[in-house]
């Protein structure tokens, strides 16, 4: 261990990045004063030593460490085509109110690295993946490096079978809370008391899908949550409102699409309908790249099994 790292801070406060390093590792750790030693086969000891060096190199940028970090190096380590977990790990997007957003796994930075490189990008993935967050972190960096004069979110009006015009109240009163988590979202990037003036004057705009039509989006940074339950018609619409110096991110995830009477999701389908064309990018994000509470990963995962007809597995009381 370098001498200007404190062991504390690799290890953990009573040894908890510890415990988990003997847990999720082959190879047997020693610990004798500042100096780490690992026993066992060749290859075992070198991915050891591997995840260790990451996790030193991520203390060294003054990024504290955390235990669910300290797994998602353990995850990525020992793949030679990708990225070193460190680089993954200390890719600031966006900083707000003392924290900052980065992505957490491989294919998330894949996923933000895609946005930077292309004018329309996909974000296909199950709940808790961080699609629609780290794409409305990318938006609001854009707004704040003036790359676009404004923000446009939006959504399809289906949610969970019911409709807008079953629901009590105004118009207002049924499209507030229905786009709830996209002002939440928005809440943890942009200072809350410059929220109400950024709405006031347009230069964020959240509103339902229904009033892109006719539109023409130039200069803005554009994101389609929940794109699952667009229509096919809904999703061409959406797409042909790209405008000049603009972006797009959609994002959805097609195993639950809530649209009625067995109607064709315009993002199952686009996929098949756009492959190969030039500047938009598909990402797929997947149950390992999770990022809510570890519990919402293993759920994710459960329902994959049962859907692919595989047996349920119990999992080990510690496990992660």
């Amino acid at each position: 261990m370098p001498a200007s790292i404190q062991m504390v801070n690799v290890l953990g406060p009573r040894d908890e990045f510890l415990d988990i390093l003997e847990r999720e590792l082959a190879a047997d750790i020693h610990v004798r004063g500042n100096e780490v030693t690992f026993t066992g086969e060749a290859a075992d000891v070198a991915r050891a030593a591997d995840v260790l060096t990451e996790l030193i190199t991520i203390v060294r940028t003054g990024q504290g460490l955390t235990a669910d970090a300290v797994e998602r190096v353990i995850g990525m380590t020992g793949n030679p085509d990708a990225p070193h977990p460190a680089e993954v790990l200390t890719q600031d997007i966006l900083s707000s109110r003392g924290r900052t957003i980065r992505p957490k796994t491989l294919n998330q930075k894949r996923y933000v690295d895609a946005i930077d490189a292309h004018t329309v990008v996909f974000g296909i993935g199950p709940a808790g993946t961080g699609k629609t967050y780290l794409a409305m972190a990318k938006a609001v960096q854009a707004l704040q490096a003036k790359e676009v004069n404004r923000i446009i979110l939006t959504r399809p009006a289906i949610e969970a079978g019911e409709r807008l015009g079953f629901l009590p109240g105004t118009l207002s009163d049924k499209i507030d809370p229905y786009l709830r988590p996209l002002y939440d979202a928005l809440h943890d990037m942009v200072d809350a008391d410059s929220v109400p003036k950024l709405l006031t004057a347009g230069t964020i705009e959240v509103a339902p899908l229904a009033y892109m039509r006719g539109r023409t989006l130039n200069d803005a940074f554009i994101i389609l949550d929940e794109a699952q339950n667009t229509s096919m018609e809904q999703m061409k619409m959406f797409l042909t409102r790209l405008g000049f110096n603009s972006k797009m991110v959609v994002t959805g995830d097609v195993t639950q699409v809530d649209l009625p009477g067995g109607q064709k999701s315009g993002l199952r389908e686009v996929q098949g309908i756009l492959d190969g064309v030039p500047d938009i990018a598909f990402c797929q994000l997947t149950n390992h790249d999770v990022v809510r509470h570890r519990l919402v990963g293993r759920i994710v995962a459960a329902y994959d099994r049962y859907e692919a007809g595989e047996p349920g597995r119990p999992h080990r009381e510690g496990r992660r």
